[in-house]
């Protein structure tokens, strides 16, 4: 195993672990956004309103992009464990 495999293996590792986590990540932004301007319009300083809609949001977000986000990660699995054999001390 030598460096750049070691290299290859991290950036791939964070690249996928990026892509998992994009469709959440936006999805409770762009409601965190838009509750903050609700806020700021009708100047409603409620804290649950921040969370439950961000909640409900990710949960919708994890029904969509589950199945999506499952066959990446399994894809990613699966190439690991395909160059676990491959590897000489």
């Amino acid at each position: 195993m030598d460096s750049s495999y070691v290299l290859y293996l991290g950036r791939h590792t964070l690249e996928t672990a990026l892509l998992l986590s994009a469709p959440i990540l936006i999805t409770c932004m762009a409601v965190g956004v838009i509750v903050t301007l609700l806020q700021a319009v009708t100047s409603i300083r409620d804290m649950t309103l921040t969370i439950v809609p961000k909640l409900l949001a990710v949960c919708a977000a994890s029904l969509l992009f589950g199945s999506w986000m499952l066959q990446i990660a399994l894809r990613f699995t699966a190439e690991i464990f395909a160059q676990i054999q491959h590897i000489k001390y």
